[in-house]
């Protein structure tokens, strides 16, 4: 059940109006993934549209996740190595950021690059955090500019850090076992307190694989990201796309043990598995099925040699070390070392994350995909 928090009651309790009046003017009922871009984009009130600090490594800074680029500048400067590959490799010179965040990673990436970029386009929903962007960058203002919405044409070097994450997903729920168990979304709906609930209804809805078991099942497709990955094939004429988030092949995805689903909140460094309590104060998000986005870039019905191609497919780790990680962590101080260690540790970032890259063009070896390329299990 919904709860209002006493921390922020006029965010929690004007979004919430916000959403109840969404769900009222639908019927009594919204899919999952129309309650979490409410509760995430609505401008103003949403998590990522409101002033919350969210970015951080301790939650002393009121922050409620840490990413790669604040965990460790040698993320950033890592990344760059493969990003002016394939810079020089497609003949442009425009790196596009998608969910920039705190900035951090643009920082990052625009110190190392230099001349190598000529132009940094971040495209961002976020006012809030366009304005921390705009702070942090200053020092590249004649270089970065900030976008609503994409042009009709693009291209350059595309990168999105935990972006595929944070787009909305619809919720699937068996109902008994592979043989005749009934297949329902899960939605949101209201109790007789005006509280938000979880409600199914019937669908013609399924996972792309059958899912072996007799017990009920719960779990995520991911038609927005999808679509997302077909926009840039229609618009980016050439270029590549390296996109670096925590999930799984398909395979993996959709394994009978995973029955619970994938949908975590972040607050305070501290997860949960409810969101539909506190919206507009924590982070909502799903895991990736990197498969699926492969084979929306792959299935696109595209002129011969304007499609997408899968340069490589791998861990973290391996995309990390690839790229000269471990040389870089040498030469640092010790609590440096140590929390550089983390983007590459298989408990911490190294295995849970991978890193998708896509290219318009010829495709090429990229540096970040020499040794441990995964490709084969997508």
């Amino acid at each position: 059940m919904q709860t209002v928090s006493t921390e922020h009651p006029s965010l929690t309790t004007a979004l919430h109006q916000h959403i109840v009046q969404a769900i009222q003017s639908a019927g009594g009922w919204i899919g999952f993934d129309r309650f979490m871009a409410l509760a995430l984009y609505t401008p103003g009130l949403g998590y990522y549209a409101n002033d919350s600090t969210k970015f951080g490594t301790l939650p002393q800074s009121g922050s409620d996740f840490v990413t790669a680029p604040e965990l460790s500048p040698l993320f950033g400067q890592t990344l760059a190595v493969q990003v002016a590959e394939a810079l020089e490799h497609t003949g442009t010179h425009e790196v596009w950021e998608f969910g920039a965040g705190s900035g951090a990673l643009a920082l990052q990436l625009l110190d190392t690059l230099g001349d190598a970029v000529h132009r940094y386009t971040i495209v961002d929903v976020s006012g809030s955090l366009r304005a921390r962007q705009q702070t942090r960058l200053a020092a590249h203002q004649d270089k970065v500019r900030w976008l609503d919405t994409l042009p009709a044409q693009l291209e350059g070097v595309i990168v999105g850090n935990e972006v595929l994450d944070a787009m909305p997903v619809q919720l699937l729920a068996r109902h008994g076992g592979a043989q005749d168990g009934v297949w329902h979304e899960r939605g949101v709906a209201l109790d007789e307190n005006g509280r938000f609930v979880w409600a199914d209804q019937p669908t013609t809805l399924r996972p792309p694989v059958e899912i072996e078991g007799p017990h009920n099942y719960l779990t995520e497709i991911h038609p927005q990201a999808e679509a997302f990955i077909h926009t840039l094939g229609d618009r980016l004429t050439r270029g590549a796309a390296f996109l670096i988030d925590y999930g799984f092949g398909e395979s993996e995805y959709y394994h009978p043990q995973r029955h619970m689903g994938t949908v975590m909140c972040h607050r305070a460094h501290q997860s949960d598995d409810n969101p539909l309590a506190d919206v507009g104060l924590k982070d909502i998000t799903a895991h990736v099925n990197f498969t699926a986005i492969a084979l929306s870039a792959q299935d696109q019905p595209l002129p011969e040699g304007m499609g997408w191609s899968v340069l490589g497919y791998t861990t973290q780790a391996h995309f990390l070390i690839n790229c000269g990680l471990a040389a870089r962590i040498d030469q640092q101080p010790l609590a440096q070392r140590v929390q550089a260690a983390k983007l590459i540790m298989e408990h911490e970032m190294g295995e849970l994350f991978k890193v998708l890259a896509l290219c318009k063009g010829q495709p090429w070896e990229a540096i970040g995909f020499v040794r441990g390329d995964r490709t084969h299990r997508l």
